[in-house]
């Protein structure tokens, strides 16, 4: 039985001001996630515009704040103008980051009116890599400019009358990556120059928007962090985010390795602060550089391919390769498989690697202002061909959105310890040894008169006692601890059975003179709420 959780939390240690940004969603037309969970015409829900309105009203029931779109690696090969005006007469492409057809059904006004009836805030990403200067001006005209120029009356003529009012821009997508269409891997000072450029003719379209520039998309990337630095040094006083990404592997069955993996995310942040900080006083600026996650995810994965001879952190060789016979998908919207987070493992995998991801953000949410998950739609609204239903993932994610607002607080925190050994899974995802990770994992958030603690049991084989002193907030009592726990770690919802895996209420949980005593479930989410 492992040693008692001691948890500290106390109203005197404030990290910062949690944005509510911190909880979005990211979307790319990859596969069906754009046609056939977004827009799909022959739906029996569709609406004008062929969205489906099932899954539109099941995101409008969350507290869904934002979502990055419409790309992601596709987005350095997209037109944005051959996306918009009358569908018959809008240009079809090859997709080369994907290998599909784009037949721009959805295309640049749909992604943002499907924002609209959804209700979340759009932030938008423009092609800096196959586009130049003179297109980032007019896509913040055709978007934001009221109207009495081409591009602006161009959009009222296309139906929509008042400017979208998009606030954040992201200046292209992952620039440093050789995968990427027309990447900026060997020229980060280029691509800092154009990204000030851009940002600069940008706000003077519209003064009111913010800009997100691309630092090294992977920690694996033999340039990182240098790239970043030699980017930042360009364009530091001219934007106001650095956008990062990351996904973390882990080998099936290794709980070490998937539950611990949100270190790897916070040795990124750290790392990125750092280099932001030594950029501001180099600069001798003012402004503090704010964070923006804008893609990420945590999965499961078998062992792929490791080249003998082929070293960490280089990943040149596995996208420098050209196949004759790969074929380009067309993907048909009325035949789409189901879309949901990690289909194939259970509810619970995904909940609590996600929701460790969300907890390190917290725990830095004085720099780190947006969050996007790549699997947070379909986290939110399972959906297949006919149907929409919530997995086990949803309840986190839509608890911290509702809870996790205020102030992040620090947590002070003994227990007992695990260690992730260096492993790798292939040539792309190679991860050195951490020691002595908690197997708590915790962050808490103070809004007004309410407390909100979140607390992940990582440990895989057996439950922890937690002892979470809240002595600092005297006269508080305790609402509810709720938890998310599944006796197997396989069970899944589905429209079958949409509560397999779902939250409950421990009523055993108590306060006593300033202390939360509560017994924790291997492997489970928890949320310890208190009010004034």
């Amino acid at each position: 039985m492992p040693k008692k959780a001691i948890l500290t939390v106390h109203p005197a240690f404030p990290i910062g001001e949690i944005s509510p940004r911190l909880y979005g969603a990211f979307l790319e037309p990859i596969g069906n996630m754009v046609n056939g969970a977004m827009y799909n015409p022959e739906h029996p829900t569709a609406d004008d515009l062929g969205f489906r309105r099932d899954y539109i009203e099941a995101l409008r029931s969350t507290p869904l704040p934002c979502v990055r779109l419409p790309g992601g690696n596709f987005v350095s090969g997209w037109d944005w103008k051959d996306s918009i005006g009358p569908r018959e007469q809008r240009k079809a492409h090859l997709d080369l980051a994907w290998h599909q057809y784009i037949p721009n059904d959805v295309g640049h006004d749909e992604y943002l009116q499907w924002a609209e009836r959804v209700g979340f805030e759009p932030m938008y990403t423009i092609n800096l890599g196959t586009l130049g200067l003179n297109d980032a001006v007019y896509i913040t005209e055709y978007t934001n400019h009221a109207g009495g120029t081409w591009w602006s009356d161009l959009r009222r003529k296309n139906g929509h009358e008042q400017p979208y009012g998009v606030k954040l821009w992201y200046l292209g997508n992952e620039m440093d990556g050789p995968w990427q269409i027309a990447s900026w891997e060997r020229d980060p000072r280029g691509y800092g120059i154009r990204a000030l450029e851009a940002s600069k003719a940008m706000k003077w379209v519209d003064g009111s928007i913010e800009t997100a520039v691309c630092v090294s998309s992977s920690p694996f990337l033999s340039h990182y962090p240098q790239w970043d630095l030699e980017v930042l040094q360009e364009c530091y006083e001219a934007v106001d985010y650095v956008s990062l990404h990351h996904y973390h592997s882990a080998p099936l069955g290794d709980w070490a390795a998937l539950l611990g993996g949100s270190v790897f995310f916070e040795d990124y942040i750290n790392t990125e602060i750092a280099l932001c900080d030594f950029v501001q006083t180099k600069c001798r600026s003012p402004r503090k550089m704010m964070l923006s996650f804008d893609e990420y995810g945590v999965m499961p994965r078998p062992h792929g391919t490791i080249t003998p001879g082929y070293g960490p952190h280089n990943l040149y060789r596995a996208h420098y390769q050209f196949s004759p016979d790969r074929q380009y998908i067309r993907h048909d919207p009325d035949k789409m498989s189901d879309f949901g987070p990690g289909r194939g493992v259970g509810d619970m995998v995904n909940a609590l690697s996600n929701a460790g991801v969300l907890l390190a953000f917290l725990r830095h949410a004085d720099r780190v202002k947006v969050g996007c998950m790549t699997g947070g739609l379909g986290t939110l609204a399972s959906t297949d061909r006919d149907h929409v239903w919530r997995g086990g993932a949803y309840y986190p994610f839509v608890q911290l959105m509702e809870w996790g607002r205020g102030v992040s607080l620090r947590c002070g925190l003994s227990c007992d310890t695990f260690d992730i050994p260096g492993y790798a899974v292939d040539d792309n995802s190679q991860y050195f040894t951490h020691e002595g990770l908690p197997f708590i994992d915790s962050a808490a958030a103070l809004n007004g008169d309410e407390l909100n603690v979140f607390v992940i049991n990582r440990n895989w084989e057996t439950s922890n006692s937690l002892e979470l002193d809240v002595s600092g907030f005297p006269g508080w009592s305790l609402t509810e601890h709720v938890e998310l726990y599944s006796e197997d770690p396989d069970a899944a919802n589905t429209w079958e059975d949409p509560d397999a895996v779902k939250p409950r209420l421990n009523p055993v949980t108590r306060l006593k003179d300033g202390k939360v005593l509560a017994e924790l479930k291997p492997l489970s989410w928890n949320v310890f709420r208190l009010k004034k």
